[in-house]
């Protein structure tokens, strides 16, 4: 690589926000260089939605849809004012890749892979010019007064430019490359940086009767967190009973604030499979299910009132012989079975690691930041995007939204940029 090319946008790591902005400034005229630590690009992208890629969520009212990324919709509003949901929609579909609503509004590429995302980004930047550099270690800033001059390279020695979009995303998942060192970075020419911590991550219990389940799933389950007995929060979505414990967007979205509850003691959980009834028609139920069998044993039966899966660890957890003929099933076993379906209880033992995280919290503070155009408000000629800000929102297609809208937002503004200050 030539040190001598003047860039007019350096971007810093080809994940989602970084393709996203290098692509819009190239197409808009910007003469970009793409740096990326791997050998490919979006590596971390092609393992999302278990590969199949939850690109967005599909609610494109946009005050509806920054609700969900606690109390930071007043720093969010003008970027998603001017790429949203709907937008990002418009765009894929105008690069020929279909979509899909599934549960819970969670959007997915028909192809359910992950690599059509990627395809399509990637000839995006290929329309806009963008040169890519691949297998290249960045080592930080190189700073001229109040602004960048280039990127410092292991490889290439000292890449110059105009402007700089820094999208290396936190700490989660550190295989694909997200190690945080773009914070240090940060830390070093002035910025705020809060700490990271895992954000959406699987959650580990101590019982051995879930980890019987590895591998059920439950559509819609409700979730309530105790500690000293006192509820502290309740959800309700997908659960995935894993090795391990819990997984699942249901899991994942309550794993921050259960990560926080550990820090002052015990914490126990409370799953109900059937959180759309009441005890009283739950019962009536069982009991219809019962009478239409009753002589079969109840063993038998169970896997028409929960999937088959469950009937071993009820029968076990219920206290109700499995040869039991239904039409001998006491009120009393009918009671246990009921209590037991709305209130499975489950002991905490811990999160796991950073390295299993969806998502991390913690980045550069966000009044550092100007939204309209992602420019940081230390360096004027520095773009901050994606997962490098501390936001913490839910799985669901919430942090690739994020993704899309500051990589656009950024890649228009970078385009246009000059600097007030003549360093070349």
């Amino acid at each position: 690589m030539d040190q001598d090319i003047l860039w007019d946008v350096i971007v810093i790591g080809g994940g989602p926000a970084g393709m996203m902005a290098a692509g819009r400034a190239g197409k808009l005229g910007a003469k970009v260089l793409l740096v990326e630590k791997n050998n490919i690009l979006g590596k971390k992208l092609l393992i999302t939605g278990g590969g199949r890629c939850n690109l967005t969520n599909a609610e494109f009212d946009t005050r509806k849809f920054l609700s969900k990324f606690n109390k930071n919709d007043k720093f969010l509003f003008s970027a998603f004012a001017r790429y949203g949901v709907k937008e990002t929609l418009d765009f894929f579909h105008e690069q020929g890749l279909a979509t899909k609503i599934e549960a819970e509004l969670r959007v997915f590429p028909t192809s359910n892979s992950a690599a059509s995302v990627q395809k399509v980004l990637i000839q995006y930047m290929k329309k806009g010019r963008v040169t890519v550099l691949k297998n290249t270690t960045v080592s930080g800033f190189v700073k001229k007064g109040e602004l960048l001059e280039a990127t410092a390279t292991k490889e290439h020695g000292r890449l110059r430019a105009r402007s700089f979009v820094l999208a290396t995303g936190g700490k989660s998942r550190p295989e694909t490359g997200s190690t945080g060192e773009g914070f240090s970075w940060l830390k070093k020419i002035g910025h705020t940086v809060k700490d990271q911590e895992a954000a959406l991550v699987p959650i580990a219990i101590k019982d051995a009767w879930v980890k019987k389940l590895q591998g059920v799933s439950l559509s819609s389950a409700k979730l309530t967190v105790f500690q000293n007995n006192i509820k502290q929060d309740s959800k309700v979505g997908k659960l995935l009973f894993t090795h391990f414990g819990l997984s699942g967007p249901l899991a994942l979205n309550m794993s921050r604030d259960v990560g926080e509850l550990l820090k002052y003691g015990d914490v126990s959980l409370s799953l109900d499979i059937f959180h759309s009834l009441d005890v009283g028609a739950l019962d009536q139920k069982i009991q219809g299910v019962l009478m239409s069998n009753n002589n079969k044993h109840f063993k038998n039966v169970l896997g028409k009132i929960t999937p088959s899966a469950f009937t071993p660890v009820l029968i076990d957890l219920a206290k109700i012989k499995p040869d039991t003929f239904c039409n001998s099933v006491t009120k009393a076993e009918r009671g246990r079975l009921v209590k037991l379906l709305k209130n499975m209880p489950m002991s905490v033992s811990g999160l796991l690691g950073r390295d299993k995280a969806i998502v991390t919290s913690g980045g550069v503070e966000l009044s550092e930041v100007d939204f309209k155009t992602m420019q940081s408000k230390k360096i004027n000629n520095l773009y901050l995007v994606g997962d490098v800000l501390n936001i913490d929102r839910p799985s669901g297609g919430y942090s690739l939204q994020l993704c899309w809208t500051t990589g656009f937002v950024s890649g228009t503004a970078v385009a246009e940029y000059r600097p007030k200050q003549n360093l070349f």
